[in-house]
């Protein structure tokens, strides 16, 4: 059996609801779902409700942006069973979503600079809720720029792109000491963007553990075999959890199924009973 511990819904970029996607992993057979929309936790309750409804278990998180060492690539942290209504965790959204509401307007404006006919009220009516970079996509799909969302993002949008914003993140020691006081579970995702070598990707790793990273994403859409197998032998060896999920999104990133991945992705649901019982020896609640 198998679980997906890294999706996404309209509460932040994703195209699905938290319900639809809820009602999506039941459709698709799997045992568990947890919801990880970016630098927010407002889908959760909609999702925990779908979820007792259709009999569905779901586990309420959220994926943080941290500042990366000097050299790496983007690092993120999925965080799980994140309690209602942690304050000290909101606070450094709102941190977070004002550095993104400033983001927004700068990339429209590159954009307009670049001579595309683009505005922030299309882009803010598009998303719904929070913006992000994948609701540009749309746009410029929509106005007839791109042919496709990935030429968007690697054209306009992608970290290489001609309207790229750098966006506002957390130190890691902040963000994951947030995560230690309020009880969750915090998982290095996709640790195969940090664009790292294995032993350079384990000193961070070692670094992490010290401000309290509890386990690694080992199992992702975008990891080779290779890759997968490096960092669950490392997970291992340091004596972490090992996670993994699809990052889905629906349709924004199409050839990214829910619990699929790209089509070879299978999270084992013992790897979710292994978090419980870590959980539970810590005296903290499932």
């Amino acid at each position: 059996m198998s679980i997906d511990l890294h999706t996404h819904s309209t509460a932040s970029d994703g195209t699905l609801a938290p319900a639809e996607l809820v009602r999506l992993a039941k459709e698709t057979g799997l045992d568990a779902i947890a919801l990880t929309d970016h630098d927010t936790f407002k889908g959760v309750p909609e999702a925990l409700a779908a979820g007792r409804e259709l009999g569905m278990e779901v586990i309420p998180g959220c994926e943080l942006s941290l500042e990366s060492p000097e050299g790496a690539g983007w690092m993120h942290v999925v965080a799980l069973w994140v309690p209602e209504n942690p304050v000290e965790l909101q606070a450094a959204f709102d941190w977070v979503i004002e550095g993104r509401l400033t983001r927004n307007h700068e990339i429209v404006e590159k954009l307009r600079t670049l001579g595309i006919n683009i505005t922030y009220e299309r882009v803010a009516a598009r998303a719904g809720g929070t913006i992000g970079r994948p609701h540009f996509a749309q746009e410029l799909l929509a106005l007839g720029v791109v042919s496709s969302i990935d030429e968007a993002f690697k054209v306009w949008l992608g970290d290489n792109g001609r309207a790229y914003v750098p966006k506002r993140k957390l130190r890691p020691e902040k963000a994951l000491g947030i995560l230690k006081s309020i009880g969750a579970t915090a998982i290095l995702a996709h640790p195969f963007a940090l664009g790292l070598k294995i032993d350079e990707t384990e000193a961070l790793v070692r670094e992490l553990m010290g401000y309290g990273l509890d386990g690694v994403e080992v199992y992702y859409s975008e990891h080779t075999p290779a890759q997968t197998e490096a960092y669950k032998d490392m997970a291992d060896r340091l004596g972490l959890l090992v996670s993994g999920g699809s990052d889905f999104h629906g349709s924004v990133k199409p050839a990214i199924s829910l619990g699929k991945g790209r089509g070879g992705l299978d999270v084992p649901t013992a790897l979710l009973d292994r978090m419980k019982e870590y959980r539970l020896s810590k005296g903290l609640p499932i």
